[in-house]
């Protein structure tokens, strides 16, 4: 039996290892792989969002609906749908069958981040900055909008305590970040007191809070089980937290206890970190960190140590982690590059040849006796016709896998997807500032006087002879 091509010791590991490649369409400032992982997108400072296909490193798509950079992105559960949020205010939702926009909401503010339900396409939850968050409903003409509480829900006990001075604090309250839990029945907020709600999706009311910090929250990540919850902070910590069951019916929210299972932070720079993510399997935490060009990586199952740090070539910002595979994709900050790192997997050529041995440094080979025998054509011919006596079973063949589950969206292939945009049309004025080139440089051609068609060069010409001969007449 033959020896498969690749070591499986090496497809057991699940933590990306070196820096691999690079995608590049425009300055990207966030990405998010699909629920399946086939496809990357990538929103863009002009508003643009680039589908990327991981398989090929290709741009699968290109949707045009923003005016100002995208800000977050969001992909429906079966992968056919993505929202993109924006600081021109509006939220898209695209149909990626055709490309098409099957809705556009305005806001009154630029949008901290929007997430889709887990369970339907047609609702999303919005946080807008300086404003209460608001749960959409597209399934009306018009957008049905309700506004969710930030103020954090105490005990009666300090309620009654409580003076006038904390419920004008908690009124100020406004949230920074929102997402599902997992059923979407339930959604967890992060406000910019540090507080930790859980909001009824029906009743939309905070059923619990908890303080984690004094600071803001900046960023909310569920891991693949939809009980891990991993939380970036303006204190310069990351926090990973396990949460109950919300859906468990016998719970009792007034009894919930959350505890905070690690704390990762720089002890000796004291950076602050700009994202974080979940592994496939939930088992690490990665997370880059500001005016430092490092990913960090950190196990989760016992003491949170650090695992491994991973060098970039340059600062970088939005790290998403694959859904299925070891691998990492970040954003640069300053030049906007897609850095993929993944785990080189090297082929084992004995799975093609048995006896093939590989070998660091040259040795010296002995030849065997008959190693380079010729063999006769008559024994050569009497074997390929024992051979052809054989019965090969053409027909039968066994169950295969099919390569998208039912219910997942494939993506149609489009052959008219322009050539990547080119790396200089920004250009960087400034540390983490750029602008857009200008559409006519180099080209000051385009600004001279037009060239006249045939008929007005000849009229042109006819009246510039007469003009010059009658003053040459009048001269004489």
């Amino acid at each position: 039996m033959n020896l498969p091509l690749i070591d499986p010791s090496v497809l057991a590991l699940d933590c990306p290892d070196r820096l691999t490649g690079e995608l590049r369409s425009g300055h990207s400032t966030c990405v998010r792989f699909s629920r399946r992982g086939d496809l990357l997108a990538s929103g863009r400072l002009d508003g643009t969002v680039v589908i990327f296909d991981i398989e090929t490193n290709g741009v699968a798509r290109k949707l045009a609906g923003h005016t100002r950079h995208v800000q977050s992105l969001s992909w429906s559960s079966d992968g056919r749908h993505l929202l993109s949020s924006s600081h021109d205010w509006k939220c898209v939702l695209w149909d990626l069958k055709d490309g098409s926009r099957l809705h556009t909401v305005r806001f009154e503010a630029p949008i901290f981040i929007a997430e889709l339900d887990p369970t339907s396409h047609l609702h999303f939850i919005a946080a807008i900055f300086e404003e209460q968050p608001q749960l959409i409903d597209l399934t009306t003409k018009i957008p049905a909008r309700s506004t969710l509480p930030s103020a954090p829900r105490r005990l009666q006990l300090d309620t009654d305590a409580g003076h006038e001075k904390q419920a004008a604090q908690d009124a100020k309250q406004t949230t920074t970040v929102s997402i599902f839990s997992t059923s979407g029945n339930h959604i967890l907020a992060g406000t910019n007191k540090g507080w930790l709600n859980i909001i009824d999706r029906k009743t939309c009311q905070v059923v619990h809070s908890y303080r984690l910090t004094n600071n803001i929250i900046i960023f909310l990540r569920l891991g693949s089980s939809g009980r891990d919850l991993v939380v970036n902070a303006s204190d310069r910590m990351i926090r990973t937290l396990h949460l109950p069951d919300l859906d468990d019916s016998t719970l009792d929210v007034d009894n919930i206890r959350l505890e905070v299972q690690h704390k990762f932070q720089d002890t000796i720079s004291r950076l602050a970190w700009n994202y974080c993510s979940f592994s496939s399997t939930g088992e690490y935490v990665t997370a880059s960190s500001s005016q430092n060009h490092e990913l960090r990586v950190w196990e989760t199952r016992d003491r949170g140590s650090l695992i491994t740090i991973l060098e970039g070539p340059e600062e970088l910002s939005v790290v998403e982690w694959h859904p299925r595979r070891p691998i990492i994709a970040a954003v640069g900050t300053d030049s906007g590059r897609v850095y993929i790192w993944s785990i080189v997997t090297p082929q084992r050529w004995s799975a093609l040849a048995p006896d093939f041995v590989e070998v660091e440094e040259n040795v010296e080979y002995v030849e065997r006796e008959d190693e380079f025998d010729i063999q006769p054509i008559e024994e050569t011919h009497k074997r390929r016709l024992e051979l052809e006596d054989d019965d090969v079973d053409v027909l039968t063949y066994g169950p295969l896998k099919p390569e998208f589950e039912e219910g997942e969206f494939k993506m149609p292939v489009l052959l008219d997807i322009d050539d990547t945009d080119s790396e200089d049309e920004v250009v960087e004025v400034g540390t983490g500032q750029f602008r857009r080139k200008s559409p006519g440089r180099g080209k000051e051609w385009m600004n001279d006087e037009e060239v006249p068609s045939g008929d007005e060069t000849r009229r042109a010409v006819n009246g510039g002879r007469g003009h010059n001969g009658a003053k040459r007449r009048r001269a004489e």
